[in-house]
């Protein structure tokens, strides 16, 4: 049997519940904090789900090739504005419980997409993916004469030279360019977007860079011997 409920109870109960609505913000300041960490946290689920269709081979390499590394810039930049330096991305998804293993590995310690040594190019093609990577060579070098240090600059310069090397044909596996850049990639992947590398980091970057640029020329050198 139905219990009895006195006229206007309802409507007295809905009443008070909407008059003790608990505000997420008090701001529109701590309203745009709470926007920038929900961006963050999208753009970390959002790689976590690319890369398990890409596993899964849901998505072709150039689908995936292309959402990675917009999302891989998205990172860099959510992560500066969203966190600044109260905490890193590692402590942020800690503690909101975020299981993206996958997301971790590639914005945090990767940071760029993965890599597929090319095999087969036209020339004409290897011929602007070569003159990309030996621009991309010299303008990470002169972003560090230049005094660049802030992680935010730097990782992009990296991450586009690291693009081109993986598409150049023929390269071995062990092609000291590639280890090179992608170890520093590593590097600044576990720093903050704000942090900054040290003069002594500064140096040994370029001083890395440019033995790996030596290299790279070295190899085009002997392949069209």
């Amino acid at each position: 049997m139905s219990k009895f409920i006195p006229p206007g109870t309802l409507q007295a109960f809905e009443k008070d519940r909407n008059s003790h609505e608990i505000e997420l913000f008090e701001s529109s300041r701590e309203r745009e904090t709470y926007d920038n960490l929900g961006d963050l946290y999208s753009i970390i689920v959002t790689t976590e789900s690319l890369e398990r269709a890409y596993a899964r081979n849901a998505v072709t390499r150039e689908e995936y090739t292309s959402e990675c590394n917009k999302l891989i810039s998205q990172f860099r930049v959510a992560e500066k504005v969203a966190l600044g330096k109260s905490m890193s991305a590692e402590t942020f998804m800690q503690v909101y419980q975020m299981e993206c293993p996958l997301a971790a590995d590639r914005l945090l310690r990767i940071g760029v997409p993965e890599q597929m040594l090319s095999s087969n190019a036209s020339a004409d093609k290897t011929a602007i993916t070569v003159a990309e990577t030996a621009e991309h060579f010299i303008t990470a070098m002169d972003a560090l004469k230049l005094e660049t240090r802030a992680v935010d600059e730097l990782q992009p310069l990296l991450s586009d030279l690291m693009n081109c090397l993986v598409r150049l044909p023929e390269i071995p596996n062990d092609f000291e360019p590639n280890r090179i850049v992608q170890q520093w990639l590593q590097k600044l992947n576990l720093m903050r977007a704000v942090d900054e590398i040290e003069e002594d980091d500064s140096r040994q970057l370029y001083f890395d860079l440019d033995a790996a640029y030596q290299e790279f020329k070295r190899f085009l050198s002997d392949r069209n011997k």
